[in-house]
């Protein structure tokens, strides 16, 4: 945005309420609105793969501690533990266990992060079912 200030005459090259030198109130309609894309989550299907590494983790720590127990603890049960601890962190980076595909409406790819019945798709706004891990256009 390159506008003038209606009082003083600089220009504004941000969305300010105030003109940064008179300090004169910018009108809503020339400041400019944040874009759509700024809005969007920064990653998806963090929930399901944080509830896999938290489910994970205590069986990985078990399993570990009684391989080390048993003798094997440098050749399995140390590696073991180690994935147990790095689970919750691991899961979320390669989004296990959500349903994934594309958006009957627009082609868009989605994911039903809490596994609901039905969602809207984040690209056209429109509702998406899911039945057996499956998106079907909304009735």
């Amino acid at each position: 945005m390159t506008d003038l200030c209606s009082k003083c005459g600089a220009h504004l090259s941000s969305p300010w309420r105030f003109c940064p030198l008179c300090g004169a109130e910018i009108p809503p309609q020339a400041q400019q609105q944040p874009s759509a894309e700024a809005e969007k989550a920064p990653m998806r299907s963090a929930f399901s793969g944080m509830f896999f590494g938290v489910i994970v983790t205590p069986m990985c720590l078990i399993v570990g501690t009684m391989l080390c127990l048993t003798g094997l603890g440098a050749i399995l049960g140390v590696p073991v533990i180690i994935g147990g601890i790095l689970a919750p962190i691991l899961g979320p980076m390669i989004c296990l266990g959500e349903p994934k595909g594309k958006c009957p409406w627009c082609g868009a790819k989605v994911t039903n992060v809490f596994n609901a019945s039905s969602f809207d798709c984040h690209e056209c706004g429109k509702r998406i079912d899911a039945h057996d891990r499956h998106f079907i256009k909304a009735a």
